[in-house]
């Protein structure tokens, strides 16, 4: 028969060792959920590539993506602070008739209120004249890497630089006023006889 004192113990012993798993449990959530956030801040950034001007110019998406003291360094142009932001991507892709981002392979290091990420892309940009089934296309790859910090609003990226890889086709040439992007309709492509 076992005493009340060594049930006691045993009882205190797993309680001990329940909250050490729940409290590890809770880390490693916390851990995957950052992980997750981050992950998501990215996609909604490459797609907003694509998209953030759909509608016409919006100075207002990046307060979604970054911080106010971002730094972004890309092949075609640096900016410093988020201000800057909407109008450097609106004038970049201006040059295309429409782009298509994609992004995978992520590593995502978090540590506290700060992940260090690293990320593969491949981008395909039609130009303006190649209508609605391109020929001719500027299609680059390579990686981006960064930080994302966590704000009151969320995880932000508070650096981000893209390294090209490889090129393939003519790149960017100057484009219609931005303005009129979303308003014309591409020209069908003509057949190679």
């Amino acid at each position: 028969m076992t005493s009340p004192t060594t049930t006691s113990l045993d009882h205190a012993a797993t309680l001990s060792h329940l909250r050490s798993e729940l409290d590890a449990l809770r880390a490693e959530f916390g851990a995957l959920a950052d992980r997750a956030a981050v992950a998501e801040l990215i996609d909604r950034y490459i797609t907003l590539l694509d998209t953030q001007d759909d509608h016409g110019f919006d100075p207002t998406w990046p307060a979604t993506v970054f911080t106010p003291d971002c730094r972004l360094e890309f092949p075609v142009g640096t900016v410093e602070g988020r201000d800057q932001a909407a109008a450097f991507h609106h004038d970049r892709k201006s040059r295309f008739a429409r782009t298509h981002h994609l992004a995978a392979n992520y590593g995502i290091h978090v540590a506290g209120d700060t992940a260090r990420v690293r990320v593969h892309l491949i981008a395909s940009h039609v130009h303006h004249e190649d209508g609605p089934d391109p020929d001719g296309r500027f299609d680059i790859g390579g990686y981006s890497e960064g930080e994302a910090v966590r704000t009151p609003d969320g995880w932000r990226l508070r650096r981000w630089r893209f390294r090209l890889l490889w090129s393939d086709g003519a790149g960017p040439r100057p484009g219609p006023d931005p303005r009129a992007l979303r308003s014309s309709q591409p020209r069908p492509r003509q057949t190679k006889g």
